[in-house]
């Protein structure tokens, strides 16, 4: 819980996304060794980030450029997201622990059991007997170290991935020279980390060729075009239930919240105010929506970087996680149904 209430806060404040891939491979060991499966892993990490992401705050990615692009100034509704974030990511973090009690109770009833079994000899027994020296114990000081220098950066710094790469690259660098590593070692212990990140990064960028192909052919547009004039009449009752399954869905096809937020907010914002609604409610419905989307959609490059890491196929995923989707979907849905039929501040 500890754990995915900081993700949730960095996903909630700064947007915290991409950053988060480290953090998988960090995880994943950990948790095996505890005597969870790697979806738990997955989930305190991924979950934990999207959850804050989905109950943004002050996301500049998501609430601020969305009601910068309909004129809204001061973030009236507020106190509305900040009851989403605890709402949200205390189910969202309930979840998450009940399944990992079910789990390590009962392992055979993980997904990954089998898969598991590989990944637990790839990494090699841990022997209790062995003693915690004191290289051991600087090499974990220059970890946490370093992720503070992380926290510090992306909050007040504006740090995204160059300076992180570079701290991490740090981080290993005095990880080898205290463990007192030969300068091979160090590097074939690189190379060995890199790997698994490799795959990764091949489909992150399949998965941002998709948002090209949408974009430069005109496809985003003509369905904006399409869903404006067919939600101009709809009943408010219905409306913004309407306007949150339209977002979930383009997000298909545009999994980035800023991105999305540029194409539809000029149509649905004054939209949403032309049927008597709070145009803050467009905004909401984008924040709830889009993130939603891109926890299962396989074109969501941190979905599918993450999972690549954790080595747990798209379908493992989707059969863990489509209750507790569903759940949130209906949650998020009724936030925006309050977010849009309160009085414009």
């Amino acid at each position: 819980p500890i754990a995915m209430l900081l993700f949730a806060l960095g996903g909630s404040t700064f947007g915290m996304a991409e950053e988060t891939l480290p953090f998988f491979a960090i995880f994943l060991p950990i948790m095996i060794a505890m005597g969870f499966d790697s979806l738990t892993a997955f989930m305190i990490v991924f979950i934990g980030a999207k959850a804050g992401y989905i109950a943004s705050t002050v996301n500049p990615f998501s609430v601020l450029i969305a009601q910068g692009v309909i004129g809204i100034t001061g973030n009236p509704q507020l106190w509305l997201r900040a009851i989403m974030f605890v709402v949200i990511v205390g189910l969202s973090i309930g979840w998450v622990v009940l399944y990992a009690r079910k789990v390590r109770k009962n392992p055979e009833l993980s997904l990954t059991f089998h898969d598991d079994k590989q990944k637990r000899l790839d990494m090699g027994a841990v022997d209790d007997d062995v003693p915690f020296t004191t290289a051991q114990k600087w090499i974990l000081v220059v970890f946490l170290a370093g992720m503070a220098l992380i926290v510090w950066g992306l909050v007040s710094q504006g740090w995204y991935m160059s300076e992180l790469s570079a701290v991490f690259l740090a981080m290993g660098l005095l990880a080898g020279i205290i463990a007192r590593f030969s300068q091979q070692k160090i590097a074939q212990e690189f190379v060995v980390g890199l790997k698994d990140f490799a795959f990764s990064a091949i489909v992150i960028g399949l998965a941002r060729g998709v948002l090209v192909i949408a974009d430069n052919g005109m496809i985003i547009d003509t369905i904006l075009n399409a869903m404006a004039m067919g939600l101009a009449d709809v009943a408010p009752a219905v409306y913004t239930t309407i306007l949150y399954v339209v977002e979930n869905l383009l997000t298909i096809l545009v999994p980035s919240s800023s991105s999305l937020a540029a194409l539809t907010m000029p149509i649905f914002g004054p939209l949403t105010e032309l049927v008597g609604l709070n145009p803050e409610g467009a905004v909401t419905a984008l924040c709830l929506a889009e993130p939603m989307m891109t926890i299962i959609a396989p074109t969501s490059a941190i979905l599918v970087a993450g999972l690549a890491v954790c080595k747990i196929s798209l379908e493992q995923w989707w059969k863990t996680c489509w209750k507790w989707w569903l759940l949130m979907s209906a949650v998020c849905i009724g936030f925006t149904a309050i977010s849009a039929m309160l009085p414009v501040a």
